[in-house]
Order: structure tokens, then sequence, then C-alpha cells
């Protein structure tokens, strides 16, 4: 459990850094995301990127929650690392997204470290729970009742 605040911690000081970034897009990008993207004006204002790129997180982290306990180990272990696949590919399509389209090449090198950042920030909670090892709870029975240890 304590493992889990501190990474959740750390996970919210990136989300602030990521918030950042994301305010951070180019004249233009802003014009676009005012009068053409009004769904991207919130990555405008810092703190309310930082919040979007976070509860995403949360989502993600929870899933991975519930993932790790309802699957034996092995398997979670494997859906991680599947999905962990993908976050790499999301990164890879964003970057290539940014590098071939005009439009979103225009809103600027700090805006797409951001995005870029949303991304590695998927990858560390993938990681987080491919690496994280899995308690055994040992069962004890004794004549009369059932003593669980362990976890």
């Amino acid at each position: 459990m304590k493992r889990n605040i501190l990474f959740l911690l750390f996970m919210a000081m990136l989300s602030v850094i990521s918030g950042l970034l994301l305010s951070k897009a180019s004249w233009v990008g802003r014009v676009g995301m005012t009068f053409f993207y009004k769904e991207y004006n919130l990555l405008k204002i810092w703190w309310q990127g930082a919040i979007a790129v976070y509860i995403v997180w949360l989502v993600l982290f929870l899933f991975h929650t519930l993932m790790q306990r309802a699957l034996p180990a092995i398997t979670a272990r494997l859906l991680h690392i599947v999905v962990l696949v993908m976050a790499i590919a999301g990164l890879y399509f964003t970057y290539d997204d940014f590098s071939n389209n005009f439009s979103h090449h225009l809103l600027g090198r700090r805006f797409h470290y951001g995005f870029y950042l949303g991304w590695l920030g998927w990858m560390f909670i993938c990681l987080f729970f491919a690496f994280k090892r899995m308690h055994k709870q040992i069962t004890i029975t004794n004549s009369d009742k059932t003593v669980i240890t362990g976890e």
C-alpha cells in the first residue's frame, strides 16, 4: 500500500509537468484550439491539463490493479506487458502524427513533449505492475479455526 501511494505521488508530479508542457502550445496552436478545436481548450490552462492527465492515469492504475487482483500472477504479468506494448505503439503513432501532420506540427515541441510524457506515464504504470511482487496467501488450518496469514 505504501508503494502505491508513493508511486501515485510520483505520477501526480509527472502530471503537473505534463500539464505545464501541454499549456505551452505555440501561438498558432493556441489560436487553433480557441477557434477550431474547442475540446482541447482545457489544455491551455496548466492545472486543468494536469488534472485531465492524472485522471486518465488513475483510471489506468485502477484497471491494472483490478487486473492484478482478478487474474493469476503469470496471466496478469503477461497482460501488463501486452498493455505496455500497446502504450509503446501509442507513443510511436503519436510521434508519427506530430511529425507528419502539419496542423499538429504547428503546436510546438513543448506541447508534443507533454503528450509524450502522457504515454510514458502509462508505460510507468504498466512497468510498476509488471514488476510488482505478487503476494501469496498462506492458509493454516488449526483444529477448530482457520487462520489466514501472508499477504
